[in-house]
This record gives structure tokens, sequence and C-alpha cells, in this order.
């Protein structure tokens, strides 16, 4: 049988660096490397049910997130078992469907099953209750959306600052009745766009679009999904005075916007429309889509490696890691006066 000391030899390395690299120590790359690759060569696998019992933890990780079918947090999983893999951490995934209940059993199971650590990305701001993991010191960091007073490492997205840099792309492209359908209330993730939109607006049009009720007579909630989006746009589209633009905050519900307009007879960018959040067909449309393109390979990445920290007892105090967004500027918000 194939023993640790087999794989320091072949790796040139001592077996107390063999045993840091599978059990989530800290290992220079290139030694994490050399330790992978010899015993993958020896065809040595860790005994994880002893490795378990040693250390009184499983070598499992929990990642709960709202939409599995979004591509969004289809890259988001990868990033997290991407990372997750180096260590020789298994992922089991979990999708809550935005259901709080849902997302709730799935903590239970968490606790219940002595996992590692949990990646979550919270159903709901307000009601996402991590208390039980943290009473019992699990390892918790949340990720895209931040549960309310929750005391975790978290890894998010700067929704509010993408939200403005997309609204003032809209406005300075020469639209003036800009629309924004976010996703639900109570979603961290929504409230920051939003936010992000309202902000523009004031900066950019001041009361060239009325006061504060003038200006949410072109708001929609919607849940994040392709129905959402469809409808919300086409009570847009019955107001007196239509959008000529809209701000969809997130990707499936602007697949959703862009069907309700072509039910109309509309097309971009007579109607300019942004998306929050690619697609991988953005470039593809006639015209191309404009969007917001979210870093959420790395955000799944990034709260991993954040994640092992905090198990391997290295991370320090609770931190908030931010990424930026990045617009990409397509042919769907070129301007009215070019449609």
């Amino acid at each position: 049988m194939v023993t640790i000391q087999d794989v320091a030899r072949v790796a040139g390395v001592s077996p107390a660096t063999v045993s840091r690299v599978f059990n989530g120590g800290k290992v220079t790359p290139a030694r994490a490397e050399s330790v992978r690759q010899a015993a993958a060569e020896l065809g040595f696998a860790p005994n994880r049910l002893a490795r378990s019992l040693r250390k009184q933890q499983s070598s499992v990780i929990g990642l709960i997130i709202p939409d599995i079918e979004n591509p969004f947090f289809t890259s988001l999983a990868r990033g997290v078992e991407d990372a997750a893999q180096r260590t020789s951490m298994s992922v089991v995934l979990c999708n809550s469907d935005e259901d709080v209940e849902k997302e709730r059993r799935y903590l239970d199971i968490a606790v219940g099953e002595h996992m590692a650590g949990v990646i979550v990305a919270a159903a709901s701001r307000d009601r996402t209750d991590l208390a039980p993991l943290i009473a019992r010191g699990m390892p918790v960091v949340a990720v895209d959306r931040r549960p309310h007073d929750a005391d975790v490492d978290a890894v998010m997205v700067d929704n509010q600052h993408g939200g403005e840099v997309a609204t003032r792309h809209l406005l300075r492209a020469g639209y003036r009745r800009v629309a924004c359908i976010t996703g639900p209330a109570g979603a961290s993730t929504a409230e920051e766009r939003l936010a992000g939109y309202r902000s523009a607006l004031r900066s950019e049009l001041g009361g060239d679009l009325g006061g504060p009720e003038a200006r949410e007579a072109y708001v929609r909630y919607g849940d994040f999904r392709v129905e959402g989006g469809r409808s919300a746009m086409r009570e847009l589209l019955e107001l007196p005075e239509p959008p000529d633009a809209v701000f969809v905050a997130n990707n499936l519900m602007s697949v959703g916007a862009l069907e309700a307009l072509r039910e109309a007879g509309l097309t971009p960018p007579e109607v300019g429309v942004l998306s929050f959040g690619d697609v991988p067909w953005a470039p593809l449309m006639q015209p191309s889509l404009t969007t917001v393109e979210l870093p959420s390979y790395d955000l799944g990445r990034t709260a991993c490696e954040l994640l092992l920290a905090r198990m391997a007892g290295t991370a320090g105090l609770l931190q908030t890691v931010v990424l930026r967004t990045t617009l990409r500027a397509r042919g769907s918000t070129v301007g009215p006066a070019d449609g």
C-alpha cells in the first residue's frame, strides 16, 4: 500500500508537507503541485474517514445557492469547486430556489452532517439565519449576498457601483425615461443595484424626470427569473409614457424583458436594454446586448479560499472582500437617435 512517506520521497518534500497539502494547510503552489503529481503517479489517496476522525471534521464543504439554472451561479459554483479540489475537499451543491425554508433545511443538514464549512448565497437578507452554524463554530462565508447582521466572512460584488455605471451609461447615450427591473424586495443584490440606479438618476438628471414619485413609476420588482422580467417589462410598456430604456438587474430577467419587447414589436436600441449579468450569447444578438459583467468565477474561488483559510485557522479577523464589475457596451444601448 502506498504511504504518505512514499509520496514525500517521490515529491522531494517532507511527510509533513504532504500532510499539509491534503489537509488544507499552507503550502507553496509549486510544492503542492509536486505532491499532487507524485500522489497521482503512485495512486495515493488520503484516507478521508481516518482524517475526519483525527480532526473531528468532515472533508466536505456545503455550497448553498439560489438558482443553479442561472449561469452566474453555475460559474460561481465552478470557482468554489476548483479552489476546493486543490486541497482535496469535496463540495456538496444545494439549490435553495430563493426559498428561506428550503435553505434552512440545507443549513440544518450542514450542521447534522458536521460539514467542514458552508458557503451560502443567502435567499433573503433579513430572514436567512446563519446563527445555528455560527453558534457551533462552523466556518461560514457569505457570497454575493450578505445576510443582515451575520458575523461571517463575505465576498461581494460592488452592486451599487455597477448599477450606477449601468444607468449612467444609458442616460449618457441619450435615453431619458430609463426604467429599472430589479429583483425581489429584501434581496441585498436587488436593493443595492436599485440604489445605484436611483443614485445615477439623481446625479445625471436632477429634476428632469420629476420628483421621486415620478421616478419610482419606472421601477418594477421581479423574481430574478425569465418570467419575472417578462411580466415587469409588459407592465412598463403599458405606462402612459413607456420607458425608452431599461436597466435589468439580472441576466435571466433580461431574457424575459427582451421577449416582452419583441412581443410589442420593439427592438433595441429603439428601446435600450442593459443587463446586469452577462449571458453567453450576448455578443451574438442583433444588436448585441450591453451587459454588466460580473466576476462570478472569482467570487466562488475567493469565497472558497477564504473558507479554507478560516478552517485552517489562518484567516484572522472577519473580512469582506468586494469585487468590481465591468461594463461591456454593445449595440443594444447605442442611443435612441441611432435606432
